[in-house]
């Protein structure tokens, strides 16, 4: 159960970081085609204003597409359409046509001849195979030669459709950081004992849950340095004095057990919960987020000399730890996936296609060159940006696997 949890809760992440997208887009007029819940192929599907809702039948997050990534190029017809073309010659000249226009950089002109194209398409008589590929060639290069195409708007409008995603994960973060704020948190323990371990040295020695610790050896002790005069104990008989119900009652001397390389008694202790208000969960929640943004910066920068490598997980060490979240209580559980969001929002910053941040950096760069870059650059690009996050993924796994 606490793994389905877990994955849901992954699942979750990336549907809410496809939404960021998909209502920014909106927004600042780039009509996405298609938004998923779940990846497709699609369970049940309906159209409305020109964008198809759908839910995936692979439940993991969700899909969006947006129209014209990229500008469209004669290649974009070529694989797709290829079987139509060999089962129908008479399309290699309407074919062609469009090609030439789309090498020319003669979009509007391409537009035409990609509805002549189309039309004979439509009248030849072509497989089912074939037909739905020149179907989704001529939807794919429809969209990224359409107005609303991402390629074709401004920088300002491309780079907020692309920062919504991690943002909006980023923004979740902080939520869920300040909702268990509000909850609240151990800042500290008491002296009261919450438990004690079955066949552990302090049930041996009688000590019971409400039993308040007072003295540990003979001599006075303060909340915060029972566990440390218990490490420090070497294994030593310990006399344990409690107050248990208004009495002080000296118990029978314990030996502490080495556990985990320290020297434990087998009890824990209630622990002092504070909470917040909206106001002060949101400051501290945000100094925290900052404050573990450095840690995880520091960790990426760290794997470029060889260090830190042991600190990079895949999703399956993710799911590993937010089952033991899940475990471990509700309030823990939200601080993971809080601190997951986080890092799926820092991960897709990073300036590599065809992660978010690549995006991001090629349109800045485009901006200042003031004309577009090739398809090849970014081809090339993308193939160097998805072999570092594969090298990512290769460590991450080999890590999780060394764990379990």
């Amino acid at each position: 159960m606490s793994i389905t949890v877990a994955i849901l809760g992954l699942a979750l992440l990336i549907l809410i970081h496809e939404a960021g997208h998909f209502f920014v887009a909106l927004a600042v007029g780039m009509s996405p085609r298609k938004f998923y819940i779940g990846f497709p192929p699609a369970l049940v599907k309906v159209r409305r204003r020109g964008i198809e809702y759908g839910i995936g039948s692979i439940p993991l997050g969700g899909y969006v597409k947006i129209p014209g990534m990229h500008r469209p190029a004669a290649s974009d017809l070529e694989v797709h359409l290829a079987a139509a073309k060999s089962e129908a010659p008479e399309l290699e000249e309407p074919l062609e046509r469009v090609q030439a226009l789309l090498t020319q950089g003669r979009f509007d002109h391409a537009r035409s001849a990609l509805d002549e194209l189309r039309k004979a398409v439509a009248e030849a008589r072509l497989s089912e195979p074939a037909a739905k590929g020149a179907d989704r060639a001529l939807g794919d290069v429809g969209d990224a030669l359409s107005g609303d195409a991402y390629w074709r708007q401004a920088t300002w409008r491309k780079v907020a459709v692309i920062a919504a995603g991690p943002l909006t994960n980023l923004v979740f973060a902080v939520a869920l950081l300040a909702v268990v704020l509000m909850l609240g948190v151990p800042v500290d323990t008491t002296r009261t004992v919450e438990s004690v371990l079955d066949d552990s040295p302090a049930q041996a020695a009688g000590l019971r849950p409400g039993d308040e610790i007072v003295a540990l050896g003979g001599e006075a002790v303060e909340p915060d340095r029972i566990s440390a005069t218990i490490r420090a104990s070497n294994g030593q008989p310990l006399r344990v004095t409690v107050l248990r119900d208004g009495r002080r009652t000296t118990l029978a001397a314990a030996r502490p057990r080495r556990t985990d390389g320290d020297y434990r008694l087998g009890f824990a202790l209630e622990p002092r919960v504070e909470s917040y208000g909206p106001v002060g969960a949101t400051e501290l929640a945000v100094r925290q987020t900052w404050q573990v943004t450095k840690s995880i910066g520091s960790t990426l920068g760290g794997l470029v000399t060889g260090e830190n490598r042991k600190d990079v997980s895949s999703a399956v060490g993710i799911v590993q730890g937010s089952s033991q979240a899940v475990d471990a209580g509700f309030r823990v559980y939200l601080q993971v996936l809080a601190l997951i969001s986080l890092s799926l929002a820092l991960l897709n910053l990073l300036p590599l296609l065809p992660l978010d941040g690549g995006h991001i950096t090629f349109s800045l760069i485009e901006a200042v060159r003031g004309r577009a870059l090739g398809r090849a650059v970014y081809e090339r690009a993308s193939i160097i940006g998805l072999a570092l996050v594969l090298f990512l993924f290769a460590i991450g796994l080999s890590n999780d696997i060394g764990r379990l």
